[in-house]
């Protein structure tokens, strides 16, 4: 994890709990010329926009006081919702993807595939497993997490 991405989870993570809000991830992130620091939030129900104009505002106050200068160079800070499409990252975030519909990259293919998407049927700290559908037929695949390169929720089509 990046030194800027630290500091900006232990800045911001008081001004989520005194509001109840969860981290969900920091990325700071060039993109073309311009750096781009990203917060995502969440809490139970959704988070709307006045939530996140308010955790923009207390963040942007608390990186402008900070002395030295956590972030010398450039960057546009957004705060929004993890959206639809919700990273996996932690345990407690695949607790709440059980029985959801996701899609998990792969470093590795497994049976010919780097990525797949169904049904998250269980996990633990080594693998998870997906209830997947292949043409008309419906399996389960277990997947080693260590091979994981992303998780997220998915919309199903």
């Amino acid at each position: 994890m990046s030194s800027v991405v630290e500091t900006v989870t232990e800045m911001v993570t008081p001004i989520l709990d005194e509001q109840n809000f969860e981290l969900v991830e920091v990325e700071f992130t060039k993109e073309g010329k311009n750096w781009f620091l990203r917060v995502f939030i969440d809490k139970e129900g959704g988070i709307d926009i006045d939530e996140c104009v308010y955790v923009s505002e207390k963040l942007s106050e608390k990186l402008d006081a900070a002395d030295p200068d956590p972030i010398p160079q450039a960057y546009f800070l957004e705060v929004s919702s993890p959206g639809a499409e919700r990273p996996l990252k932690k345990e407690a975030d695949y607790e709440k993807a059980l029985g959801d519909y996701v899609h998990v990259s792969l470093y590795q293919p497994v049976d010919g595939e780097k990525q797949y998407e169904g049904f998250l049927q269980s996990f633990d700290a080594e693998q998870l497993t997906l209830k997947i559908r292949i043409k008309t037929r419906e399996k389960e695949l277990t997947i080693e997490r260590k091979n994981i390169a992303k998780a997220r929720l998915a919309i199903q089509f």
